[in-house]
């Protein structure tokens, strides 16, 4: 086999394979531990921008949910399939309980960035939407929540 470092920069996935045969057989210090471990790092934070982004949007199509009534009867079902479809990839990240943790930490983040796109695609008045998050983090996960 060819240097580990260097087959990282040819072909990514055989990277990958020789790296998983390494470690299964405890061959440590034969492990490209560099690139091993930008690896690692990038899996976290990937896992970690994918809880960002389906708490964010989430949190949009609530906020459009309830307190966009000129659009309701017309997207209500639309905004319903959205806000389920994020909640099952979030359910699916979060069973991890460091990913939920992190979940906690983000929220009042994620609906600061959350209301700013609300109001931006709504054209209503940043004054009908709360500044801090009107949902608790019970009710982000759970299916059968929609706001009255």
């Amino acid at each position: 086999m060819e240097n580990i470092s260097t087959l990282y920069e040819q072909d990514y996935f055989l990277w990958l394979q020789e790296t998983y045969r390494l470690l299964e057989k405890g061959e440590l210090g034969q492990l490209d531990i560099p690139h091993l471990k930008e690896e690692i790092l990038t899996l976290g934070n990937e896992q970690r921008h994918k809880v960002d982004s389906y708490l964010r949007q989430l949190l949009i199509h609530l906020l459009l949910y309830k307190y966009w009534d000129t659009e309701k009867d017309m997207c209500a079902k639309g905004w319903q399939n959205e806000i389920d479809n994020f909640r099952f990839e979030l359910d699916m990240l979060l069973r991890s309980g460091t990913l939920y943790n992190y979940f906690l930490k983000e929220i009042d983040e994620m609906y600061f960035k959350a209301r700013k796109q609300a109001i931006r695609k709504s054209d209503l008045s940043p004054g009908l939407f709360p500044i801090t998050c009107p949902f608790s983090a019970e009710q982000l996960l759970d299916s059968d929540f929609f706001p009255d």
